[in-house]
């Protein structure tokens, strides 16, 4: 990753006024840094949040049955769930605050760790930004917090380009300045290789702001075949690591919907991400992997790279 001490630095004044009307002080979000980090750029984040298997919750649920759900993720080698608070189609900054807190717990107590995502829309930017704070700052009934926090870059609301490419390094910058350096990030991002509605995304200034890169890399809809599967994952990877000039860039691969691939197209996805040392993969998302695919995941994930 690229270094960005003069970023944080050049943002601190831009973004006090924003961080005023936050819920607890800025400072509670840095307390922990001081173990399990690795240097990443001049900062240390902690990479192992995206390590190895993941898996995904989004605003639809399941809500109910929670330890029974954390259960299942932990039996099959789960390390990381991936859980959205809320998206900009949503009422609420915090679509299910309850169920979010006690899988939160649930996660934590299965030795799992928890990420918050958020879909902006980037049209009404200081919504998305409240949003985003409330996902950060979000605490359980045991004063539990999410482990790092990843934007789902992916809404065209805003259709002129280079507006919401303005619109969303700006969102970032106000997460980061709020964040401080030494937080995880990560960044959901199209499909680097395939997607044509996000032309001219701007990588180099995300790489800048963000510390993992999770493409939205879906061979059920891009590829067939082992072979296919295998090509394209493998050309996602190479892409990001090429348009950043860091072959060494932390990814977390999102490799398509689940119980739609053939085992050998979730084997190829696997062999793929593991080849080109990305740090974790996942299927989107939870209440959709098969039996079948479970056990492709859970036999596969120790040939991912988790540094």
């Amino acid at each position: 990753m690229h270094p960005r001490k003069t970023l944080v630095l050049l943002l601190s004044v831009s973004v006090a006024f924003a961080l005023t009307g936050c819920a607890a002080p800025v400072t509670s979000l840095t307390e922990h840094t001081s173990e399990g980090r690795r240097t990443s750029g001049w900062v240390a984040a902690d990479l192992d949040i995206y390590g190895g298997l993941g898996t995904w919750i989004d605003v639809y649920g399941p809500w109910k049955h929670i330890r029974s759900h954390v259960r299942k993720m932990q039996s099959n080698g789960v390390r990381t769930l991936y859980l959205e608070t809320s998206s900009y189609k949503q009422p609420r900054a915090i679509l299910h605050p309850d169920a979010v807190g006690r899988y939160i717990e649930a996660a934590h107590a299965a030795g799992i760790e928890v990420v918050a995502w958020y879909n902006p829309s980037f049209r009404r930017l200081q919504r998305d930004w409240r949003r985003v704070q409330r996902a950060i700052l979000f605490r359980s009934p045991q004063g539990q917090r999410f482990d790092s926090f990843a934007l789902d870059i992916e809404a065209t609301v805003v259709p002129d380009i280079d507006r919401r490419n303005r619109r969303m390094l700006r969102l970032s910058d106000w997460i980061r300045g709020l964040v401080g350096p030494s937080y995880t990030l990560g960044a959901i991002i199209p499909d680097p290789t395939g997607s044509t509605y996000w032309l001219g995304f701007p990588y180099k200034r995300v790489d800048r702001r963000y510390d993992v890169w999770l493409p939205m890399s879906y061979f059920t809809y891009r590829a067939k075949g082992y072979h296919g599967v295998y090509r394209f994952v493998s050309a996602n990877i190479r892409a990001i690591r090429r348009v950043t000039g860091d072959p060494r860039a932390p990814i977390h691969v999102i490799g398509g919907i689940a119980g739609v691939g053939s085992t050998r197209e979730v084997r190829a996805f696997l062999r793929a991400t593991g080849r080109a040392e990305a740090f974790g993969a996942s299927l989107y998302d939870f209440p959709l992997t098969t039996k079948t695919e479970w056990m492709s995941l859970k036999s596969m994930v120790a040939g991912i790279t988790s540094r």
